[in-house]
């Protein structure tokens, strides 16, 4: 043990015991300074690469017109495509609370809007006066779909 402490002070580098328990302990001689600079930096870049997914919330009623409800779809098949989760939420105001099957028409024609490229993560339920549908990215069907389109782009 004090020939490794002499050899690493010769060398002006650290002696790092790594395996503790063994017999003789098992030592490595290293900038350890460096060391713990360089594992910072992978940490870091590895936080840099690393995707958070949100959950984006798309709201409607139960008599959203049809132009609006396009124009949420457009933004929901955004959100999907860059990755994230949506959050389909039919709001009941007063007495709508009444036409829960228009709510729930509304969400299956959602859910047929997004169908090539989601797949539902939570089936619509009433949540008090909501009724809520979560909606994913479908790897398997975006796959698909991009192989169809790369022989169109060669033409």
């Amino acid at each position: 043990m004090k020939e490794a402490i002499a050899a690493a002070q010769a060398r002006s580098l650290d002696l790092i015991e790594i395996v503790p328990t063994a017999d003789p302990p098992v030592c490595k001689i290293m900038d350890f300074g460096k060391y713990k600079y360089e594992l910072a930096k992978k940490e870091k870049l590895q936080k840099k690469h690393q995707h958070v997914t949100l959950v984006k919330e798309i709201r409607f009623h139960p008599n959203t017109d049809t132009h609006d409800f396009d124009f949420k779809v457009r933004h929901a098949r955004a959100f999907i495509e860059e990755g994230h989760k949506v959050k389909a939420t039919v709001v009941f105001k007063g007495r709508e609370i009444t036409y829960q099957d228009q709510g729930r028409e509304l969400l299956d024609r959602f859910t047929a809007q997004l169908e090539d490229i989601a797949k539902i993560d939570a089936a619509a339920k009433m949540e008090g006066r909501q009724m809520i549908a979560y909606y994913v990215a479908d790897k398997s069907k975006k796959k698909t779909g991009e192989s169809s389109k790369q022989p169109s782009e060669s033409k």
